[in-house]
């Protein structure tokens, strides 16, 4: 096992993520970035210099580390007009923004193959809903807070539901099995 770095600004651990992989340090196994925190692990005996990272900052981040994605959504979602009404705009302005945008993995969890995506727009911030629902099917494209993301399977869940998509995003059988990893780069197109 190794340190677990807790930062303060919700795209820092992707970017503290790319760039401890970018620098491909001796014995380091694995990186696992979380909401707020980066999980170093590396093999027993190793100890990799991460001294620099207490002085390393977010814009120091290289760009390309990971893949880009494309996501083509349905967007009719049965929050979506609730989205729209939120935001004092349209629906097709929700749809416009959210296929405008570029968004970053910057960590999986709560199911296989969910990447938490940042960069969503300030228009689209939205809370979770007071109730969640208790089952939200695989492909939902949903918003909470600062994310937006995709439920790779049917499960309980609070986010606001504007679309979905028929890309498989948890597969136990394909290498890799999660089709988004922390530093891939998404867009979402309309279809």
């Amino acid at each position: 096992m190794g340190p677990l770095a807790e930062l303060i600004e919700a795209d820092d651990p992707a970017a503290l993520r790319a760039e401890i992989v970018r620098r491909a340090l001796p014995g380091v196994e694995d990186v696992v970035p979380g909401a707020r925190t980066v999980l170093v692990r590396w093999t027993p005996g190793a100890a990799p210099d991460l001294s620099w990272v207490m002085s390393w900052r977010p814009d120091q981040a290289s760009d390309g580390t990971g893949r880009e994605v494309t996501i083509e959504v349905h967007y009719n979602g049965p929050d979506l007009d609730d989205v729209a009404a939120r935001a004092g705009v349209g629906r097709d302005r929700i749809v416009e923004l959210h296929t405008g945008a570029v968004y970053t993995v910057a960590f999986t969890g709560f199911a296989p193959g969910f990447g938490y995506l940042t960069g969503l727009p300030e228009l689209l911030r939205v809370p979770r809903r007071d109730s969640p629902r208790t089952r939200v099917p695989a492909g939902a494209v949903g918003l909470a807070g600062e994310f937006t993301g995709v439920y790779p399977r049917p499960s309980p869940g609070g986010w606001q539901l504007i679309g979905r998509t028929d890309r498989t995003l948890w597969d136990p059988a394909a290498d890799p099995p999660a089709l988004l990893t922390p530093g891939d780069r998404v867009r979402f197109v309309r279809c």
